[in-house]
Formats: C-alpha cells, structure tokens, sequence
C-alpha cells in the first residue's frame, strides 16, 4: 500500500469527521497523519470526573489508517451496528485498521460516527 493510498484513505474520513469539530468538540490534533477529535466538557464517565472524553481519531500507520472510535469502548454493544466489512477490520476494542475505502465502507463509517455522536449527546456529554 502506498503512502498516496494512506494518505486518500486518511482524508476521506478525516471529511467525515471534521463536522463534529465543533462547540465542546475540540480537534487536539491535527496534522497530515493524526487527527483526534475530543469533547471538552466537565463531565462524570464511569463514576469518575473527567474534563474531556476521546470521541474518534485517526493516524497513519504503516499499512493502514488506524480509525480510533470510542464510542464502541464505552458501549460494546454499539458493534452489533456494524456491517461485517468494517467489523472484520476491528482490531481490539476500538481501533479498525482501514486498508481500501469504498462507498459501503465510508457510509458505514459516517453512520457510526453519528450514532456515536448520539450515544454521548444522550449522556450529557456534548
């Protein structure tokens, strides 16, 4: 895979993500190989006080783009949304390795975005 390829990959759904740049949601990084999107609100997560939460992030590895989505960290059940082309790209809890981009694939990845967005708004996080 080539680092142009990395890099098409990386901005299309960096596209995606960048809507959600906006009020509490802060951009903590972003470069041409890392982006993270975090909410910047007090808030209680698990018990805990927090001042932020990680929403989603991206960076560029060496044979994929690493798509960071917490939502489904913090509600496992979330995955039973997931079509099975972005669910065998799962890695771990959180982290899908992303190595082709189709349309499928990015509505896909537009539609989690948004019901993560949801699950934190009716939380009283946004």
């Amino acid at each position: 895979m080539s680092s142009s390829d990395l890099d098409h990959i990386f901005g299309q759904i960096k596209a995606l993500m960048t809507p959600y740049e906006h009020g509490s949601i802060k951009a903590r990084i972003d470069t041409d190989t890392r982006y993270e999107l975090w909410f910047e609100k007090e808030l209680v997560a698990d018990g805990r006080k927090r001042n932020d939460v990680y929403f989603a992030g991206l960076i560029i590895q060496s044979k994929y783009v690493g798509f960071y989505y917490m939502p489904v960290y913090i509600e496992p059940e979330m995955k039973t949304f997931f079509q099975p082309e972005l669910l065998k790209m799962l890695k771990g809890k959180s982290c899908f390795h992303i190595k082709k981009l189709d349309g499928a694939l990015k509505l896909q990845i537009a539609e989690a975005l948004e019901k993560g967005y949801k699950l934190y708004e009716a939380r009283g996080w946004v």
